[in-house]
């Protein structure tokens, strides 16, 4: 299970399941985002784990130098076809240094973090963003969701039937994780896949932040960039930087 991720976010299956993300939404964060950070034209963007790159084609758009990378090689594949001159996509295991860069802006986009078994592998990643960042005066943005908040509306069981494939949906907390089984059939082939992911608080992720020498300047509960609030904020929106 300690590679989940790998395969899970490389199938199909989980795009299909996620395909109602909204790209609106994801707009609206972005613009009020880099109007908060008064990111600069031309600033060079790392949007780290970017799936197929919804995020970064719409930062390249408003003309920003953006590299994006993620562990799929199916969804590279895919956000390939968009790259040009200021957009460019390869494949990267959050874990390893970056091959790429340094960076004005780091990037960690809906709950991209968290999927690892161990603290050192979460460590492990955060310096490596830490050491992508260009300057002291480069920022890190992870957007994650609010686990308190999360944990208290769990739905614990569902069913979704899309393109005729129903998915069974499991949810629980154990040992400090989120997890979610899913599991359905597709031409006579039975398939079992499960989500884990950490359910890191802001002192979690303030904990983590010290030991590889990031400090958090600003946190968010929402897109639209409103307080964070650990009852009822949506999301754990945090902007870092070097110490």
């Amino acid at each position: 299970m300690s590679t989940w991720f790998a395969t899970w976010f490389d199938s199909s299956y989980y795009h299909l399941l996620y395909q109602h993300r909204d790209d609106t939404e994801a707009h609206f964060f972005m613009d009020n985002l880099v109007q908060h950070l008064q990111v600069p034209e031309q600033a060079k963007i790392l949007d780290l784990a970017c799936g197929k790159g919804r995020h970064s084609i719409y930062l390249a758009d408003k003309n920003f130098d953006v590299v994006g990378v993620d562990l799929s090689p199916e969804s590279i594949e895919y956000a390939r076809q968009f790259e040009h001159k200021h957009l460019h996509f390869d494949t990267h295991d959050m874990r390893q240094p970056l091959s790429v860069g340094p960076f004005d802006y780091i990037f960690n986009l809906f709950t991209s973090f968290g999927y690892f078994p161990s603290e050192e592998e979460h460590l492990q990643t955060l310096q490596a963003m830490k050491n992508g960042l260009k300057s002291p005066n480069s920022t890190l943005v992870i957007d994650f969701f609010n686990a308190h908040k999360v944990i208290q509306n769990l739905v614990l069981s569902e069913e979704k039937t899309l393109s005729g494939i129903s998915f069974k949906i499991n949810r629980r907390v154990e040992n400090g994780y989120i997890l979610k089984d899913i599991r359905f059939e597709d031409q006579g082939n039975q398939f079992d896949f499960q989500e884990r992911v950490r359910a890191f608080t802001l002192a979690d992720f303030k904990r983590l932040f010290e030991q590889v020498g990031l400090k958090l300047v600003q946190t968010f509960g929402s897109f639209d960039l409103k307080p964070y609030d650990p009852i009822h904020s949506d999301r754990l929106i945090l902007i870092a930087k070097p110490c």
